[in-house]
């Protein structure tokens, strides 16, 4: 992207803004680049810092790009404004509480969407050129990216002040009003830059920074706080307009031009942050509130017209400086309806790289790329699956992948595999794998992903075929938090539930104990149809009293073995395979292997590994569902 440049410098993420013709103005696609960046440099070790700066000397980032919000606004369609809104707040608030130090360089104008991307990180610079202001009520919003929690934690009524009147602040102003932290004189930011990019660490920011000049806010505070202390537009335009004093008549004279609705919800805002919750999510909530409302119910579009179509500098807003019903301020910051504001990880077009598309890999893939992932799949066979890109080998589907999948036969070829993507995929991105194997294999695979920065997760499946292509999967899964967080709208999109089991090698031991469980039940309740057959018990009236008393299980409730009786199942299909009898084994098997190396006592486990190898094996198991182990118990007698 032209627009915005993103890489990594050392030990330093890097972003640059790249747009000093237009002032450097944020546009939609620029939040969702730095956002994605953010969450990769996240997790990834060897980014010990984030470096935010711009290119040109006029301006870091003047605000919003919002022509387009114009352009759909006016025609009726608010879903864009407000999609903008929501993804560029979340990205904001993944700045503002970023683990890592994120330092940005304010030269210029910093102004609205700028202050989002550069005023809530944990080291603000700034230099002599350095101008920052909130115009948003000049255009009929608020001030918001996070900008009302700025200014209610400003010190006294500067807050109002600079909200309302939307003066600039300078370089000692904003150091002042807390947002920026440090004065670094503008010719030492290219050295500074190169030492926090190859150090890691924040030292020389401190060790260049100087004095910086003095605060005209500071010095007119007490000013300030007199005139700007009552919480209704009505009375803050009653104390100025009753002054003489000539700071007062400037800041009058600033305040007039702004939109009112805009300034009565902007004091709102402030008084409800200081008296609720000062926290900057509440903050996000509030603004989101009114920009939401901003275009349909506010002057928003009236605003942009006056300021940046027409440019004629008179806008003609809803009210009057004194005359903002107190009800149309609570009905612009009421709780929203329809879609909300979140702050998870947005997890939709993220690049997934899946391998082994098999009969259970192929529809979890083509439901990724039905929900507009980017997803590139391989196999060893030649597999096409709709909206999924194919690569040539399994390390160019991993390469800069954001996830990789891996649905695999195996725990060998779990690892074999491993070895070969692990060094292919980039530092902080999600291996996740959804094979049912062993937990030593498991675990040394997560092992070999986290010595890499990688972060891992095990995450077997239940619900066979149907689940998959129906996206009902239920996926058990081990790994950290972090890596469980990443994935989970993955998880979503692919299932119907996830459970989060702890550690790695957890999801396969929780997936394994449960088809032992399940091994067990239902050749119980084969054996139980059978018996009932040979006392002459009708299998219907069986079913009525088991399903509803203390046999209730999922073998004869959710997946009767005797065809006819209960939901539809593999048994009414001739017993085609929901889930293989070879497979049942296959984790019957692999539970043993965990109980032998954990020392467990599994008799009844050994029993049903045994007789599933049996009817595999040496019967004709192979190729039908694990629940045709009715018609085998059907044919048998005791001996």
């Amino acid at each position: 992207m032209t627009d915005i440049y993103i890489r990594q410098d050392g030990h330093a993420g890097r972003i640059t803004l790249n747009r000093p013709k237009a002032l450097n103005a944020l546009t939609y696609e620029m939040c969702l680049a730095i956002e994605n960046a953010l969450w990769a440099w996240r997790s990834d070790p060897t980014v010990k810092l984030v470096l935010i700066e711009a290119q040109g000397n006029k301006a870091f980032c003047s605000g919003g790009d919002i022509a387009e919000m114009f352009a759909t606004g006016s025609s009726g369609d608010y879903a864009y404004g407000q999609r903008f809104w929501r993804d560029e707040y979340r990205m904001n608030a993944l700045v503002a509480e970023y683990p890592k130090p994120v330092i940005s360089f304010l030269q210029g104008f910093t102004m609205g969407g700028g202050v989002g991307v550069g005023c809530h990180g944990s080291h603000r610079v700034v230099g002599e050129s350095s101008k920052i202001a909130m115009p948003e009520c000049g255009i009929g919003l608020i001030p918001d990216v996070g900008g009302s929690y700025l200014l209610a934690r400003a010190p006294g009524r500067i807050g109002e002040y600079l909200g309302l009147t939307t003066d600039r602040m300078g370089p000692g102003d904003a150091i002042f009003a807390g947002f920026a932290d440090l004065y670094i004189p503008e010719d030492a930011w290219p050295s500074v830059k190169a030492s926090i990019c190859s150090d890691g660490n924040v030292a020389s920011l401190h060790a260049e920074a100087n004095q910086p000049p003095a605060s005209r806010l500071q010095a007119a505070q007490p000013m300030i706080d007199r005139l700007f202390a009552d919480r209704t537009l009505k009375d803050v335009v009653r104390t100025l307009r009753e002054e003489s004093d000539e700071f007062a008549k400037e800041a009058f004279s600033k305040l007039s031009r702004n939109a009112p609705l805009s300034m009565a919800c902007t004091l709102e805002i402030l008084h409800r942050l200081r008296s609720e919750s000062l926290d900057i999510r509440n903050a996000f909530e509030l603004e989101y509130r009114f920009t939401s409302r901003s275009m349909e119910k506010g002057d928003f579009i009236e605003g942009i017209r006056a300021a940046i179509i027409t440019k004629d500098k008179a806008p003609n807003w809803r009210h009057s400086l004194d005359g903002v019903p107190d009800a149309e301020v609570t009905e612009m910051l009421r709780p929203v309806e329809g879609e909300q504001l979140t702050f998870a990880r947005n997890t939709q077009g993220m690049k997934i790289g899946f391998i082994g598309l098999g009969n259970m890999g192929a529809p979890m893939a083509a439901n990724l790329a039905k929900a507009r992932h980017d997803v590139t799949g391989y196999d060893m066979a030649t597999v096409t699956v709709d909206g999924v890109s194919t690569a040539r080998t399994a390390e160019d589907a991993a390469r800069e992948a954001d996830v990789v999948i891996t649905m695999l036969p195996n725990g060998d070829i779990l690892r074999a595999v491993a070895a070969q993507i692990i060094p292919a995929m980039r530092k902080g991105a999600v291996l996740l794998d959804c094979s049912t194997v062993d937990v030593d294999s498991a675990r040394a695979v997560a092992a070999d992903a986290e010595a890499a920065g990688l972060l891992p997760l095990d995450a077997p499946v239940s619900g066979g075929i149907g689940g998959a292509a129906a996206g009902t999967l239920t996926f058990m899964v081990g790994g950290s938090d972090e890596a469980y967080q990443t994935a989970l709208p993955l998880f979503e999109t692919m299932g119907q539930k996830s459970v989060h089991c702890g550690s790695s090698g957890n999801g396969q031991a929780a997936k394994i104990c449960n088809n032992m469980i399940l091994g067990v039940t239902m050749i119980a309740t084969c054996e139980a149809f059978a018996l009932a057959d040979k006392l002459g018990l009708d299998r219907q009236a069986m079913y009525d009293v088991v399903s509803t008393s203390s046999g209730y299980s999922w073998s004869m409730n959710a997946y009767c073995p005797a065809p006819g009786i209960g939901p539809k199942t593999p048994s009414d299909n001739g017993y085609a395979p929901g889930f293989a009898s070879e497979l049942m084994l296959k984790d019957l098997r692999l539970s043993q292997q965990a109980a032998d190396a954990s020392d467990a006592d599994t008799p009844l486990g050994q029993a049903a590994t045994e007789l599933y190898r049996q009817f595999v094996e040496e019967e004709e198991g192979l190729g039908r569902d694990f629940s045709a182990m009715l018609p085998r118990f059907e044919k048998r007698g005791r001996g």
